[in-house]
């Protein structure tokens, strides 16, 4: 995980925590309270999701970049091998 990555996913826990805090702290009725929190966890659940997916890609990306790159060398030295071979 790069660091952007972490300044996300940290900002998004304080904004849970906080939220979670303001919410539990609030004058409402238990069950507003309950619902209030229920959601805001959804949110963050979600949220979490998104991230999770975005980096998976990112992932995915990064592999198919080494990949091509080390099919690429492998071609190279096969050709280089080749030409030796038929030089010899």
């Amino acid at each position: 995980m790069n660091d952007n990555s972490k300044v996300v996913v940290a900002l998004l826990a304080g904004l849970a925590a906080g939220a979670a805090l303001g919410i539990l702290f609030a004058p409402d009725k238990g069950e507003e309270t309950r619902d209030k929190l229920s959601q805001s966890l959804k949110d963050l659940g979600d949220s979490i999701k998104d991230k999770a997916a975005d980096e998976i890609n990112n992932l995915a990306s990064l592999k198919d970049k080494v990949v091509s790159s080390i099919k690429t060398k492998l071609r190279s030295v096969e050709e280089e091998y080749s030409d030796d071979v038929e030089h010899a």
